[in-house]
């Protein structure tokens, strides 16, 4: 299985197609494989990357907690992005793989032909805000530290069939990548600079309003939202889903995205 060594901690990724590159970020918790019902139609006309956050599926579960960050994360999205040798791709991901999409953009605007953000929350702006979602994450790291993988179980059906190896990495995660420590993405919103779509399940009544103000905010954003689906928007109704993308990828300027080398 292929894997980018990163400073000694293993990524997988799986590449699918050939064409403009697509890299797709999971949800906290899940894995690549949440993907996997769109992988026939997103990898007709792209090369669709997929890939394991640390500390969830098939990649490391490093020990030292330092391993694991916002900044870590967008780096292995860039080191990805290396090891397909794609300069630019089109980011995007599901809940805290869409914020890390933001992330991308923030720190990697050049590489960024387009977004695609699901289910997603793009930050907070007050502290107060922020400070009860760090103690949401730091309480799900606690309940895997105390009871491992078996959170998973009396979890979201899409998380309770994820395949994980070690609850520890999930606890890392949680307090390393989940937590925010300011508003940098969600400020960065009015700057975005390329076409987004943003992706949001009518019944996800958590991301509902976070939805409609970065549609309102990213200027070239428009925004679907996908009837009788929750958080998991391309797991509960895959079709609806990829009607939904697949316009938006059509409709995107061909070459934008560069190859790195041939």
């Amino acid at each position: 299985m292929p894997k980018i060594n990163r400073d000694g901690v293993n990524i997988y990724y799986e590449i699918h197609g050939s064409g403009p590159p697509l890299i797709l970020t999971h949800g906290y918790s899940l894995t690549s494989a949440m993907w996997s019902g769109q992988i026939e139609a997103l990898s007709k006309h792209h090369q669709l990357v997929l890939w394991d956050m640390r500390g969830h599926g098939q990649s490391d579960y490093p020990d030292d907690p330092a391993a694991y960050s916002e900044a870590l994360t967008v780096s292995d999205m860039a080191a990805l992005l290396d090891e397909v040798g794609a300069d630019k791709a089109i980011v995007g991901g599901l809940s805290l793989g869409g914020y890390m999409s933001l992330a991308f953009y923030r720190a990697h605007p050049e590489r960024v032909s387009a977004l695609l953000i699901i289910d997603t929350g793009p930050g907070f702006k007050k502290d107060d805000a922020r400070e009860a979602w760090n103690k949401r994450a730091h309480d799900t790291a606690d309940r895997f530290d105390r009871e491992g993988l078996a959170v998973l179980k009396a979890a979201s059906r899409e998380r309770s069939t994820a395949s994980h190896r070690d609850a520890s990495g999930l606890a890392h995660a949680a307090r390393g990548m989940l937590t925010q420590r300011d508003a940098r993405v969600i400020e960065l919103l009015p700057e975005i600079k390329v076409p987004s779509l943003v992706v949001v399940g009518a019944d996800d009544a958590p991301f509902l309003a976070a939805s409609d103000y970065m549609t309102a905010k990213i200027p070239a954003a428009k925004k679907v939202v996908i009837p009788a689906a929750g958080h998991a928007v391309n797991i509960d109704q895959p079709q609806a889903f990829i009607a939904a993308v697949l316009p938006f990828l059509d409709g995107l300027p061909r070459g934008a995205e560069r190859m790195a080398r041939s």
